[in-house]
């Protein structure tokens, strides 16, 4: 799953607007900000096979330290630690930030093959979602679009801006599924943490910059 995930930071904001909406996006992708790094360092592994899903050629058959729900787990309880301390949050919220960093696996368990391991590199897991484009698609736009309405009915501002980004998103998702395989792992890998950066880079511009002037 790819904008899927947004979905996730869009209702957590919602049900705790003091979280701030780029801490939230990059928490829901903490899982992938990790492996990029492992894979372009040769720790975790990726093949580009074309064809091995029907809307994904990546054969992800090594990352047991990003996305086995052992650390998963671990991963969210660093986010938690860490947000709790940097941000002097309240325990609710640091949680909700701890809980949006494990939502990825799962979401991830519906649409992988089975490629996530229970724990090492074994015993892999996934309902395997993304041989079916429809359905696959269809959840990605239902989490995106649905938690941004959500979220835009209580956070009116910059209402027109995150409905075309959510939509630019979606539209990315569509080059995802449907556009050429990735050049090489590395490619893969480094052109998705680019994008993680940059859309948390956009959500600050558009929707926490002047709550961040307010309170400096």
């Amino acid at each position: 799953m790819f904008v899927g995930h947004y979905g996730v930071s869009f209702a957590t904001k919602k049900a705790d607007p003091s979280i701030p909406l780029w801490v939230l996006f990059l928490a829901v992708q903490w899982l992938d900000v990790l492996w990029a790094p492992l894979v372009i360092l040769g720790i975790e592994k990726v093949r580009i096979v074309p064809g091995f899903t029907a809307t994904n050629p990546l054969d992800l058959y090594y990352m047991p330290y990003t996305h086995s729900p052992v650390a998963a787990l671990l991963w969210s309880a660093a986010a938690f630690a860490v947000y709790r301390l940097l941000a002097h949050a309240p325990t609710r919220s640091a949680f909700l930030v701890g809980l949006a960093v494990s939502s990825h696996w799962v979401l991830d368990f519906i649409v992988h093959r089975p490629d996530l391991p229970l724990y090492d590199n074994t015993a892999k897991v996934g309902l395997g979602l993304w041989n079916y484009p429809a359905w696959a698609f269809g959840l990605e736009a239902a989490l995106l679009l649905g938690a941004s309405a959500m979220y835009l009915k209580a956070e009116p501002r910059n209402r027109a801006a995150i409905i075309v980004f959510s939509l630019v998103m979606l539209g990315v998702q569509v080059y995802v599924f449907f556009g050429p395989p990735p050049a090489s792992p590395k490619a893969a890998a480094a052109t998705a943490l680019v994008a993680y950066f940059l859309f948390a880079l956009i959500i600050w511009f558009l929707a926490d910059r002047r709550a961040s002037a307010r309170t400096a």
